[in-house]
C-alpha cells in the first residue's frame, strides 16, 4: 500500500476519527487507525464499537491496499510532522514508512482482517443545518447524568417527528430541553443517543447551516457530515416520561436579565463555595429578587431588579445547577416560573418555547 497527501488534511482526518479510537481495549486492534485507499482518497476509521467514524481524505494513489496503524502513535507523529507532503508506504508485514520533507517514521502495524466493519444502518432519514444540531446538543448536555447506575440518563433522547425535533436530557436534579423546528421523516422516531458519543459529534460538526443527515435503525444512529460519517450505538432502555413532571402551572412568574442574574450568582458561588452544600437563596420580594449566600467564611447578598406576576417566595438551589442552565442560555430576558419553595423552577423564553430547563431546589433552613 503506497499513497501520498497533504499532511495538514492527513491530520484533520486524523483528529476526526480518533474521537473514536478506543483506550485500553481487550482488542488491541480497536486502538488502531484502518486506512484504506479507495476512489476519493484514502479512507480513515476508527471504532470503539460503541462509536465508529470514518472519513475520505484525498490522496494520491500509488499502490491499493489497507492496514491498521496504531492510533495514538500514528496521530501525534503526524500532528509533529513538519508540512507539506506525506509520502506513506506500508509493506505486507505491515510495516509503515512515512516521509515528510526531511524526516523518516518506521510503524509497526496490524493485520487488517480482524478490524470490524461498521454497522450498516438501514431506517429513517432526514437532514438539518449542522449548527442546529450543535447548537441543541451543547445546550442540553450538561444535564445528562454522570452516575453509571441508570444509564439510560446518561444519554440524551432525541424525539423527532414531521416538523419538529426535540432533544431532552435530565439526571434527577435538574432537565434540560430543546426544540427546533425540522423538515422531519414520515413517521416519529425516539432514540436515546450515549452523552460521550454526542460530546464527540458536536465536536465534528460545523458553525455552518451545511446540512446533516441522519440515519435511525432500532440499534443505531448514522450521521453523515460531508466526507465524514459517524455510527453510534443507540442506549437500550425506556427515558423518563420527562413530559409528565413539565409543571403545566405557575404561582409566581418573573422576568429577569439574564446576565445581571449569572452576575449576581457568580459573585455568591465564591462565598458558596466555602459552604459544602453549595447553596444559593433566592427571595423574591415584589419587583426585586434579592441572591445570597453564606458560609462560616462570610455571606454575600445582591439585590436585582425583576417583573413579577403572583407571589412572593424565598427558594434555594445548588449553585452549579442554576449557573449551568444560565450558560447554556444566550437570551438577554429570560422568565423563572415557580410553585412554592419545593417545586422545581422552570426556565423558559419570554417569547415562544424553543426550550426549557427544569431544576430542583434544595430545602434549606428558613426557606
Amino acid at each position: 500500500m503506497q499513497f501520498s497527501c497533504d499532511t495538514n488534511k492527513l491530520n484533520e482526518g486524523l483528529s476526526i476519527v480518533s474521537r473514536a479510537l478506543a483506550v485500553r481495549s481487550s482488542k488491541p486492534i480497536l486502538e488502531g487507525v484502518l486506512l484504506e485507499t479507495c476512489e476519493e482518497g484514502i479512507r480513515l476509521t476508527c471504532t470503539d464499537m460503541a462509536l465508529g467514524i470514518e472519513t475520505v481524505i484525498p490522496a494520491t494513489i500509488g499502490e491499493e491496499g489497507r492496514a491498521v496503524l496504531p492510533g495514538k502513535l500514528l496521530c501525534e507523529i503526524v500532528r509533529k510532522l513538519p508540512g507539506g507532503v506525506c509520502n506513506v508506504s506500508i509493506g505486507g508485514r505491515m510495516q509503515a514508512t512515512l516521509r515528510c520533507a526531511s524526516v523518516r517514521t518506521t510503524i509497526s502495524g496490524f493485520d487488517p482482517v480482524e478490524y470490524p466493519e461498521l454497522p450498516q444502518v438501514a431506517g429513517q432519514s432526514f437532514a438539518m443545518p449542522q449548527n442546529t444540531l450543535r447548537d441543541m446538543i451543547g445546550r442540553t448536555l450538561f444535564a445528562i447524568a454522570q452516575d453509571e447506575s441508570r444509564p439510560i440518563l446518561t444519554g440524551c433522547l432525541m424525539e423527532i417527528g414531521k416538523s419538529e425535533m426535540r432533544v431532552v436530557a435530565l439526571d434527577g436534579f435538574r432537565l434540560a430541553l430543546r426544540k427546533e423546528a425540522i423538515e422531519g421523516p414520515q413517521s416519529d422516531i425516539s432514540a436515546v443517543v450515549g452523552g460521550k458519543v454526542l460530546g464527540d459529534i458536536a465536536k465534528i460538526l460545523s458553525d455552518s447551516d451545511e446540512p446533516v443527515e441522519l440515519c435511525f435503525s432500532r440499534s443505531h444512529v448514522q450521521m453523515n457530515i460531508g466526507e465524514t460519517h459517524v455510527v453510534a450505538r443507540l442506549l437500550e432502555g425506556e427515558f423518563i416520561r420527562y413530559r409528565q413532571i413539565l409543571p403545566e402551572e405557575w404561582q409566581t412568574r418573573v422576568t429577569i436579565d439574564r446576565s445581571e442574574l449569572s452576575g449576581a450568582i457568580d459573585r455568591a458561588s465564591l462565598i458558596a463555595r466555602e459552604n459544602k452544600s453549595y447553596l444559593v437563596c433566592f427571595k423574591l420580594d415584589g419587583e426585586t429578587l434579592c441572591v445570597t449566600s453564606n458560609s462560616e467564611t462570610g455571606d454575600m447578598e445582591e439585590q436585582i431588579p425583576v417583573t413579577t406576576e403572583g407571589k412572593d417566595l424565598t427558594i434555594a438551589f445548588n449553585v452549579r445547577y442554576i449557573t449551568d442552565v444560565l450558560r447554556a442560555l444566550s437570551d438577554d430576558q429570560i422568565v423563572m416560573r415557580f410553585n412554592s419553595n419545593v417545586s422545581p423552577c422552570v426556565v423558559c423564553p419570554v417569547q415562544g418555547d424553543s426550550y426549557l430547563y427544569l431544576v430542583l431546589p434544595v430545602r434549606a433552613f428558613g426557606t
